[in-house]
Order: structure tokens, then C-alpha cells, then sequence
């Protein structure tokens, strides 16, 4: 498969709302999602498609084939300099095992910051803390307060960390009465949009992600989305002026698999801590790190996963072995680190709302090992392209396999 890489500037607010089931309030999300890029994207060529849709056609195999593209959430990515804007290509999602100061939270803009200490993940000294039966509480390496959890998404660039968002605000309007074209009493209404600028409107905002496709369809969906970069609009009141967008494709490219080189890098550093952790409280009760193979399973997006027909939040390892189609009987969960969300939306095509999904929410984390690493490391290649659960082709679903933040230990806070 081939990889677009996209970058979106807002040219207007996005109404891009997210009403959960049973509320009353339709908050925005802080991102856009994949469901909402590829409806937009149908959408126009349906639009512009002069001919019926029938099986084989590229619009076909492009939505509803075997293979379907699979349309990537675009996050935030712009880095804010005192001269100029920068976009980063790649911005991930924080995993739910990261900790920052509950005073003084997020990433160092430069080794003594005043306002920020720091950022640090703790999986792996849970993972040892708990094999050597001791209470893990780990407070700020730098004044030794309390830490809380830290959510967003983040980049790294040139050794910096930085962490990207999304400001939001309230736009009220009016009822039109449709009959006389005017405006309709006691009818006031308000929209939660994101910003499409941030500092007074100094600096635009873009979002970067991705789409995954069959590489006989890469270069027409590329040459589609480029002739028309600013004809695509996404999310709700497009007809208000809400929505307007610029989408740039960028020249796919062939998707290079790193897996290999974070398995490892993971398992070096997971070593190398279990060893600290024996110089310390001696040995323990047994040596689990032994001819096993270490890795993580990482949302970079929500996932709708389902275990014998009911909904869960956890990875288990009949359900990796069911994704990946490897048997192995020396697979281990260690450990899993998630959180629940319920989710809705409108189908637009069907006139329908979707059906009401337990989400587990992106971010999260499974731990798993085992001693057949040559049985995984294809499979887990493929497994970050396709995704877990249901509606990948949406964005749902995608995953890393060991995130290099869990490297950055406790006092190493970056």
C-alpha cells in the first residue's frame, strides 16, 4: 500500500461537533476525524462523477471494496515560532501511561523551564515495579510534587517535544423563518467551532494526516484531491460558511515499516531499567525478561473493539492472535492501560444517525511478550497499517507498536 500524506489549513471555523448520547450539548472535537475526510471526499466525486457507481470502478474499490483506503484522523500540527509557523509532518498521540507536574504540566521549552516540568512515561517502571511487589508512586523529578495524567498530541522535532492543540469558541446565530426569509423569533442557537487561526488570527492552523491506499489508486485519489484543494469542505453548516478548508496531497510514497527497530529499542531500554531495578532491591522472584520478546500495542486513534460479540477495552491475546492470524501459545498480556467513551454521528449518504459505539479511547495501551519474536514482527507490520476493531477504513482503530515516548523515563522528563 501506498501512503498520502495530507496537510488541511482552515480557511473558516469547524463545526466538527461530537454530541454524546443522552446530552443536550454538542461539544467540537480536537481534531479531525477520519470519518469526516473520507465523507467529504466521496462525497465531491460523487458530485463530480457523471456516470453511476457499479462494482469495480475506482470509486468502488476506493470505499467499499476489500481493500478499502483507509482514511487516518488529521491532528493539529502547527509548532508556533517567534518568526515563522512550522508544520510537522507527523504528530502522535500521547500514550495514557505519560505524567507531568499537576502545577507546572507539559513539555520543557528548554532545560530549566520556569512555567513547564516536563513530561515522563511510566510504563516501563510499572511493569518492573510490580514484578519486584513494590507500590509504584512516582511524584515531579523536579520539585517532587504531585503528578496528574497528560493527554494531547505531540511531535518531536530536532530532540524538542512539543505538544499541539486546538482552541475552540462559540458562535451564535439566529432561526431563518424559510417562509419569509427572515429571522424567526425565539430561535437562538449556538455552534462550538474550532479556531481556524490562533493569536488574534496572526497564525493560520493546519492539520496533518494520512490516507492508505492500493497502489493502483494512490496516484488518481492524489490527482483528485489536488485539483480540488478548495472545493472540499468538512464537518456541519457548510451552508453557514463553516467548513472551508485547503487539503494538499503530498506524493505518495511507499509505506516503510519501523516495527523492527522500535521492538527493539523498547526491549534494550526495558533491559536495561530491569538491571537498575536488580542493583537496587536485589533479585527477583523470578527473571522474567528471559529469551521474551517485549512490545506495546498504542492507539493513535479511538478504537470500537468487540470480544465475543460484546463490547471491551482491552486487547486480549486471543483477540491479537484473531487480528494478526498467528497461533502462539507463549503469548502473555502484561498489562493494559485504556479508557471508555461512547460515540455517535450522522450519516449523511443514508440520511441515518449511526449507531450509538463504545469507544476505547485513543492513547491507549497494551503490554504483551512472548518467545516466538519471528512469528510477530511481519505480522505486526501489518497489523499498524490495517488497524484493530471495526470502521479502520474510518480511521478507527489505528495503532503503533512501541512508541518511542515510552522511552523517556521519569528522570529523563522531557
Amino acid at each position: 500500500m501506498k501512503r498520502i500524506n495530507l496537510e488541511i489549513k482552515a480557511l473558516s471555523p469547524l463545526a466538527i461537533g461530537r454530541q454524546k448520547p443522552g446530552g443536550s450539548v454538542s461539544e467540537a472535537q480536537t481534531y479531525i476525524p477520519g470519518s469526516v475526510i473520507r465523507g467529504a471526499v466521496a462525497a465531491h466525486i460523487l458530485k463530480q462523477a457523471n456516470t453511476s457507481i457499479s462494482e469495480g470502478d475506482n470509486f468502488h474499490e476506493l470505499f467499499l471494496g476489500e481493500n478499502p483506503a483507509i482514511f487516518q484522523n488529521a491532528y493539529p500540527a502547527t509548532i508556533e515560532g517567534d518568526k515563522s509557523t512550522r508544520v510537522q509532518p507527523e504528530v502522535k498521540v500521547v500514550p495514557a501511561t505519560a505524567l507531568s507536574s499537576k502545577t507546572k504540566s507539559g513539555f520543557k521549552s528548554k532545560p530549566n523551564d520556569p512555567k513547564h516540568n516536563g513530561v515522563f512515561d511510566t510504563l516501563i517502571d510499572r511493569f518492573c515495579a510490580d514484578r519486584y511487589n513494590h507500590l509504584y508512586d512516582p511524584n515531579c523529578p523536579t520539585d517532587g510534587e504531585r503528578v496528574d495524567a497528560f493527554k494531547g498530541f505531540y511531535s518531536q522535532l530536532k530532540g524538542k517535544y512539543y505538544s499541539h492543540s486546538i482552541t475552540t469558541r462559540l458562535l451564535t446565530r439566529v432561526g431563518i423563518n424559510r417562509r419569509r426569509s427572515t429571522s424567526e423569533e425565539r430561535v437562538l442557537y449556538s455552534i462550538e467551532v474550532l479556531n481556524e487561526s490562533q493569536d488574534n488570527r496572526k497564525k493560520p492552523v493546519t492539520y496533518t494526516g494520512g490516507i492508505l491506499v492500493v497502489d493502483e489508486l494512490a496516484e488518481s485519489l492524489e490527482r483528485f484531491i489536488n485539483n480540488h484543494k478548495e472545493d472540499l469542505r468538512l464537518g456541519g453548516a457548510t451552508s453557514r460558511g463553516l467548513g472551508r478548508v485547503k487539503i494538499t496531497a503530498n506524493p505518495h510514497v511507499e509505506i516503510k515499516s519501523k516495527v523492527t527497530n522500535q521492538i527493539k529499542q523498547f526491549n534494550d531500554k526495558l533491559h536495561q531499567r530491569w538491571l537498575e531495578w536488580n542493583q537496587i532491591f536485589g533479585n527477583s522472584l523470578q527473571d522474567l525478561l528471559e529469551n521474551r520478546t517485549y512490545f506495546t500495542i498504542d492507539l493513535q486513534a479511538d478504537a470500537i473493539l468487540s470480544e465475543n460479540w460484546r463490547r471491551t477495552t482491552v486487547i486480549s491475546r486471543e483477540m491479537l492472535q484473531q487480528f494478526t492470524g498467528v497461533s502462539d501459545t507463549s503469548l502473555q498480556l502484561h498489562a493494559a492501560y485504556s479508557s471508555y467513551d461512547y460515540l455517535s454521528g450522522w450519516n449523511s449518504a443514508w440520511g441515518l444517525m449511526k449507531d450509538v459505539e463504545l469507544i476505547t479511547e485513543k492513547g491507549s495501551v497494551y503490554l504483551f511478550s512472548t518467545t516466538e519474536k519471528d512469528l510477530w514482527l511481519k505480522a505486526l507490520e501489518d497489523l499498524e497499517v490495517k488497524g484493530v476493531g471495526d470502521r479502520t477504513c474510518e480511521g478507527f482503530g489505528s495503532l503503533q507498536i512501541c512508541n518511542d515516548f515510552h522511552l523517556v523515563l521519569r528522570e529523563e522528563a522531557v
